[in-house]
């Protein structure tokens, strides 16, 4: 019999290290005489699997294997200086661009059908 090569564990414990609390806020630093903390949203998702077997000539194999992944997305930081604690968002240009898109094709959409509308009438 074959050793086994694929620890599901340690894929667990890979994921749990990069899914955590470590990933959603990053390492404080110091600027201007404040202290600046990033803030993050954290997700992620682990799977694996594994199994033994046969073919038809009698030859036993086994095997596994799995992955995980993470999406990290930055939202802000929180300040800490001689003015107290203040909350100071990221801006996302791309979500803002998209935003944008989406509300020309809407406004565009509504009014190519209503002039589709008014020519058939």
């Amino acid at each position: 019999m074959t050793e086994r090569t694929f620890d599901p564990a340690a894929l667990t414990r890979a994921a749990g290290d990069s899914i955590s609390v470590r990933r959603a806020f990053g390492e404080a630093y110091v600027r201007d005489d404040a202290v600046v903390i990033p803030v993050a949203r954290v997700s992620g998702a682990t799977g694996s699997g594994g199994g033994g077997g046969g073919d038809a000539s009698g030859v036993r194999g086994d095997g596994g294997g799995g992955g995980f992944a993470t999406h990290v997305r930055p939202l802000g930081v929180v300040v800490v200086d001689a003015r107290g604690t203040r909350w100071v968002p990221t801006v996302d240009v791309d979500r803002a661009v998209l935003g944008g898109q989406l509300a020309v094709a809407a406004v565009a959409t509504v009014w190519l059908l209503a002039r589709a509308l008014r020519r058939r009438r």
